[in-house]
Formats: C-alpha cells, structure tokens, sequence
C-alpha cells in the first residue's frame, strides 16, 4: 500500500504509480479537459450542511462564472454571501492543475487562516476524486500542494511579499473588499506587475462588497470598461431557494442594512459613518492629472487664487500615514486641488514635501495638526525653512483653542492640537461641507476614507483596518473654515452661506405654517403690516410711534 499511496493516505496516489486508463476512462479524460463544467458537475464532490458528502450540481450562475475563468485573463465577481462562490472557483483550480502541466496557482485570502481553509477544502475536494483522474502526489501540507505533472497551489494572506519572486498562472484573490486598503495597495503596486508579465496568466478575483475601497474601484472600473477585468454579478434571488420569503426572514434575523450589503451586494458600506452613505455613493471620483510619490494633482495652481494645507503628520506605520490635502479657498465650494500620502516617508523630509508645495500653490496658508511628532515638522517648516504662512493658534479660556496672530500673552503654537473640541467642531463643519456641497472632494482615496470613518463613542474615526488620515486633513480645514481668521481671510462666512444656500427650502417647508396678516389690531391705531420687503412687524405693547420705536420686532 505505502508505494501506491501518498504516506499511507488511501485517497491519495504516490508520484510515480502508474495507473492503466480503459477506453472509456481515455474518453472521460479527453472530455474532461475540454470541458471544465462537465468535468466539476460529474466528478467533483463537496460538502453539503445537510447532506453531508455530494456531486457539485451547478448552478446556472455557476456554470457561467466557470466559463468565464476559462475564456478570460482577468476576472472580477460581486456575490452575495454564501452563494458558493469560493467552492465554485476551487473546483475549478482542481481542474486547472490536473488538466495542466507545470502551472502554478496562488489562493490569496484576507488572512492566511482563510487561505488555508480554503486549500484545505480544495484538498479534500481532489482526494474524492475517482484514481484514474488523480495526478500522483510530490507534496501535500496544509499551506501548499505539489503534483506529479508539476503543478503547485499555494495559500497565503494577501500581502506585498505573499507571491514576490514567484511565477504564478492564476491569482485567486478570495473576499479581496475585506482586505485592508494599503495592503491591498501594496499588493498591486509590487506583485500584480509580476502577473501581467505573462501572455495566459489569470487573476480571479471574488468579493461581497465591504465599503468603497480598492475592490470597488476595481469593480466601478470594470464595468465602466476602464480596466481589462471581465465583472461579474449576481443577484441574491438568483440562489435556489432565495425569494421574497427568505429575504424577509433574513432581514427579520438580521437588519436591512446588512442584507443590503451581504446580499444585495450594496456598496454603502457602514450606517455609522459620519457622511451620510448615500451621500458617498454619489460623490464622482476622477483621476489625477499627475502623481508622484504620494502626490496627486487634480489642478495645477491659478495665478491670484488662494490656497489652503492642512496637515496630518504620523510616525510612518504600515496603516498610518502623513498626509496633507490642498484646498482651493478662493471662492464657494471649496475644492480640492491636490493630495498627499505616503506611510513610508520619514518626518524629517516631510517638511520639504510641504514646503515645496505649499511654496507652488501661491504660498498656500499651512495648518500643521502638532499632536506628537507634528510639532517638529510645524517648527522645521516655520524656523528651518522660514515659511511665513503657517497658520498658529491660541488658546482662550471657554473659547478654546482659535486661530491667532501670534501676538498677546496667550501661548502660542505653530498649529492646531486635535482636541475633544476641535475634531467635534471639525467634524460636524466637514460633514455640513461636504454634504451640502460646500467642499468638493473627488479623490477616490478620501471617497474611500469616508466610507469607514465611523462613529465610535462619542467621536469618529477609521474602522479597524481602515487608515483615515485624509479625512482629519479635512476635518481639520473644516474647523478652520469656523475661525475668525479663515473668514476675515477669504471673506466668506460659512454659516451664512449655508444658510443662504437653504433658505428656500427651509422657507418651503415652513410654508403651512407661514404668518398671514389678519389685520389684527395691537390698541387703537396700531396693527400688524407687513412691509415692502416682505418682513412682518408687530408691536410689542401699544404705542402710537410704531415706526420709530425700539420695542417693535422684525420677524
């Protein structure tokens, strides 16, 4: 037995045993390879939940993701939860690397426990297999497999080095919107150029959505035909067994919002985000005009207009990153021009990247955020580099920390300290801005941010995972634009302007309720009118001088 089997695994057949096909087993083994949906639904066993071990009958849905995989390089999905999308794409690798010889394939998942589930899964799916399809075994572990015919699977987390210096013929990317931003960044930036490199490679790459992140841009690039990856979706009713009857009792079970998400395959993300997700969803995203080392310019600088950084500095971890944004102030709606991030550039020389841009952006006025080591790129710009334009602060008593000048015995520092005040200030001033328009931000990066800067306590910040360092960036212009000194400088007053901006509406839904001249008197000779201007005068106590008395309101 131990020279037929694989160390005494009976399901397993050694390299080097060789195993005599009949006429009919040639003819299933041709068939097979030209057919990898015939070869899945007939010799492809799975587990189910209630029936233990069974033949994998395919779905129509299914039946076409397969053929897709098969006819095309490049392969994004969009499926709801427990739709058999992983099991799918499995079989379909067992296909691959019986039917191929010397083909590599990597099983990439958000963690590298899930990876190994997943080749786990993969491998007891080839030990049901008939012998005579089975390719003799060089190497079975729980992290990798090897075969006779020199085809090997790999399972890994997803990360920059998870496939560096290998060759890989497929990339199974498993639930890719779960993996965090900057790894997936990483990922791309430093191996997907490896995968391109071949003529017949393929990246296969399956989610259900978890906010806009790379996975959504991605997929919104896929459809749009901006990328060379084939989408495809699938609708929750599309499952056997899923009609309006499930879906109410899920819902029941659960919330609307997570079935939206999980199986309506919605792209809103989180309900606690402090931008309404329906606002998100709807903010255009565009591509920068040029980028350089964390640089995106979206506009290039205008000759008399002002502009405006704002600064977060960090200590450079893997989910942390310095970042500054440049905002257009001079006029309503405020629009980003251009943005900074980088988590791997040192404080030292981040000060120059500053500089230099602020210096290109007509001088821009600099707000440093000086919590930790921000204090020390706020000191180089100002003493080392001689800026002029940094923005500092004061603080004063009950009004807390405001923009100054400079001058007075209140203490003086070259920024702003992210305080309870500041961000909860800073944070109800963003959301007005951006949900009324006021700001406009087309970076899908802060897109992104937005999507997962939700509440927790009693303030806002990234989910677990999820960098948000742009966004405090525009927190932090948003409290700004509250100061004196913002609105003495670009002479626009925000509440104003907002409320300028809705009057109409608020006037609107005030209408049922509006103020109608009765011709009411108010003593002898004294009534209510409602003058030129359409403003409504009444009197407060009789007196014949209604025009010149004080006591008379304005309403």
């Amino acid at each position: 037995m131990s020279d037929k089997t694989y160390k005494g695994n009976p399901n397993l057949p050694a390299a080097g045993y060789r195993t005599e096909f009949t006429e009919v087993q040639v003819a299933e083994f041709i068939k097979c390879s030209n057919n990898p949906a015939y070869f899945i639904q007939k010799y492809v066993k799975i587990v189910s939940i209630d029936e233990g071990l069974v033949p994998f009958n395919l779905y129509p849905f299914q039946k076409d993701i397969i053929g897709t995989f098969h006819k095309n390089r490049f392969t994004i999905c969009k499926l709801p939860r427990q739709s058999g999308k992983s099991t799918t794409i499995l079989s379909y690798l067992i296909y691959y690397i019986i039917f191929n010889e010397t083909v590599n394939v990597a099983i990439l998942a958000n963690k590298a426990a899930t990876a190994r589930d997943l080749l786990s899964r993969l491998q007891m799916a080839y030990e049901h297999l008939p012998s005579w399809l089975q390719m003799g075994v060089m190497n079975w572990n729980k992290g990798s497999l090897e075969l006779e015919n020199g085809s090997k699977i790999l399972a890994a987390s997803t990360s920059a080095s998870a496939v560096r210096g290998g060759s890989y013929n497929i990339i199974f990317l498993d639930e890719f919107a779960f993996v965090p931003s900057n790894i997936a960044e990483q990922f791309f930036s430093s191996v997907y150029p490896t995968i391109t490199a071949g003529t017949s490679s393929k990246v296969m790459i399956v989610s259900t959505p978890h906010g806009m992140n790379m996975y959504y841009k991605m997929w919104m690039d896929a459809v749009n035909e901006k990328n060379e990856f084939v989408p495809i979706e699938v609708a929750w009713n599309e499952v056997p067994g899923r009609d309006e009857a499930w879906k109410k009792q899920t819902i029941k079970n659960t919330s609307e919002q997570q079935f939206l998400q999980e199986f309506e395959c919605s792209f809103l993300g989180s309900v606690d985000t402090l931008i309404s997700p329906t606002k998100i969803q709807v903010i255009p995203h565009f591509d920068p005009i040029e980028s350089s080392a964390g640089l995106d310019i979206f506009e290039k600088p205008i000759k008399d207009h002002q502009y405006c950084i704002t600064v977060d500095v960090a200590r450079g971890a893997a989910n942390d990153y310095s970042a500054f944004v440049v905002i257009d102030i001079t006029k309503m709606p405020y629009k980003l021009v251009a943005k900074y991030r980088n988590n791997e550039i040192k404080p030292l020389v981040f000060p120059d990247v500053i500089y230099r841009t602020g210096k290109t952006y007509n001088d821009s006025h600099i707000l440093v955020e000086i919590n930790d080591i921000g204090g020390q790129v706020a000191d180089a710009l100002h003493h080392d580099m001689a800026y002029e334009n940094i923005i500092m602060t004061q603080m004063r008593g009950r009004l807390g920390q405001i923009v100054g000048s400079g001058f007075g015995d209140a203490p003086t520092d070259l920024g702003v300290r992210t305080t309870k005040q500041v961000k909860r200030v800073g944070c109800s001033n963003f959301k007005q801005l951006i949900e009324g328009d006021k700001l406009l931000v087309n970076d899908f990066d802060i897109i992104a941010e937005m999507s997962t800067f939700v509440q927790k306590g009693q303030s806002f910040e990234g989910e677990d995972g999820s960098p948000d360092d742009l966004v405090m960036c525009l927190v932090f212009f948003s409290w700004l634009t509250d100061q004196q000194y913002f609105k003495d400088l670009t002479d626009e007053d925000i509440r104003t302007r907002l409320y300028e901006s809705q009057r109409e509406n608020i006037e609107a839904d005030m209408a049922p309720f509006g103020f109608i001249d009765d011709g009411v008197h108010y003593g002898e000779d004294i009534v209510a009118f409602t003058d030129e201007d359409g403003d409504y005068w009444r009197p407060v106590e009789d007196t014949p001088d209604f025009f010149n008395d004080d006591r008379f309101l304005k309403h």
